[in-house]
């Protein structure tokens, strides 16, 4: 099968860059010779969705040891890369099959995280961060490919009469924004959600900036204010629902309470990863309110007057991926409610109507995918049939 992969080890890792497209062996279901493949599928990927993980790892920026681990871990030279998917099952394990949840043709999504089911944190409901995981395209083969193994309990199904595909291929990414808009939210309960009739900051209006904005506005949010350098994503910001949106600078904070009478915002969310937009954030948030942490930064952050944070009473949430799966049943009510316009907003906005979006797998070139990475907020790699 064709399939993109990344060729590395601990001799050429910081020496090279990109994705290879090759031929390599298709997975199977071999329950004699792994009796896990009972818990099984195969899936044939219709659109892969390239997200910063990708473009970290395409560039040597993100998941080094990660990577290299699981690489000699598995005695292999090359994995397959990419994790968001939307795909058809061609095959089901055993114990899947008597189950009776999934069928061949079904048409699914996947939670991106592969939990174990069985450490502390998994049992306490919290697989998002399971102590054992393994990530799809970064330590479990992923769906860059023509076909792509993965366990059942990580497939989400999707109706395609009520999503559109190109949307559904990004609800794992879309599912993130939805757990920065809601990090306090354990049932999936809209009414229920913290945002209504707050303010929101969001600091950086990349892809999932963009997520945010419109959920937040979704969930009720009373005054959106969006800090980007970018101008293109400034205009896609306030196309998304941002009521104002202004550069990053040491004056971040600033501009945010007066944009919020004075007080600063109820919810900052941090989602660019630089050390100064978090020192902003904190800043900007209102006493008692909220800075949620998505953006990821390497190394050592410096809080500037740090006992301010704790005698205001503010609070720090650090997100990572998705609760598994009430962020993915409120990912659902968002995306199937046609009335808040977010899958056309989502399509226009972010996957910029399929315009210089969509890459066939079969006609990958490094060239085109890096300057992808480069100039839009997100694109596809189209690989089956609807």
């Amino acid at each position: 099968m064709k399939a993109l992969i990344l060729p590395v080890n601990r001799d050429n890792w910081s020496q090279t860059k990109g994705y290879e497209l090759r031929e390599v062996a298709a997975p199977t279901l071999d329950e004699s010779r792994d009796p896990e493949d009972a818990r099984r599928v195969l899936l044939e990927p219709l659109y892969a969705g390239v997200c910063g993980t990708d473009k970290g790892i395409w560039f040597r920026k993100a998941f080094r040891e990660s990577i290299l681990h699981h690489l000699e871990q598995d005695q292999r030279d090359h994995f397959v890369v990419g994790h968001e998917m939307l795909g058809r099952i061609t095959a089901l394990g055993s114990e899947i099959k008597r189950a009776g949840r999934f069928h061949v043709g079904q048409v699914v999504s996947a939670e991106s995280h592969i939990y174990c089911g069985r450490c502390p944190m998994c049992l306490a409901g919290d697989q998002h961060v399971c102590a054992n995981e393994r990530i799809i395209g970064v330590t479990w083969d992923g769906v860059f490919a023509e076909k792509v193994k993965l366990p059942a309990n990580v497939l989400w199904p999707t109706v395609l009469e009520k999503i559109r595909p190109e949307v559904a291929a990004v609800q794992e990414p879309f599912g993130n924004a939805v757990h920065v808009c809601t990090p306090n939210m354990r049932g999936s309960d809209l009414s229920q959600s913290e945002m209504r009739g707050k303010t929101v900051a969001v600091f950086g209006c990349g892809t999932i900036g963009l997520f945010s904005i419109l959920i937040a506005r979704a969930l009720g949010a009373r005054k959106i204010i969006g800090i980007e350098p970018n101008a293109k994503n400034k205009e896609k910001a306030l196309q998304c629902g941002a009521d104002q949106v202004i550069a990053p600078s040491d004056q971040s904070a600033e501009e945010v309470r007066a944009f919020t009478e004075g007080y600063g915002a109820d919810y900052c969310l941090e989602m660019s990863g630089f050390p100064s937009s978090l020192v902003q954030a904190i800043k900007g948030a209102r006493r008692g309110g909220h800075i949620v942490l998505f953006g990821l930064s390497s190394g050592d952050v410096t809080i500037p007057q740090f006992e301010d944070m704790i005698t205001a009473g503010k609070r720090l949430h650090s997100i990572v991926g998705r609760r598994v799966f009430s962020t993915w049943e409120i990912t659902k009510q968002i995306l199937e409610d046609r009335a808040n316009g977010i899958q056309d907003q989502v399509w226009k906005q972010v996957l910029n109507e399929g315009k210089g979006t969509i890459l066939p797998l079969a006609e990958f070139t490094k060239e085109r995918f890096e300057s992808n990475l480069l100039q839009h907020p997100k694109t596809l790699v189209s690989i089956g049939r609807l």
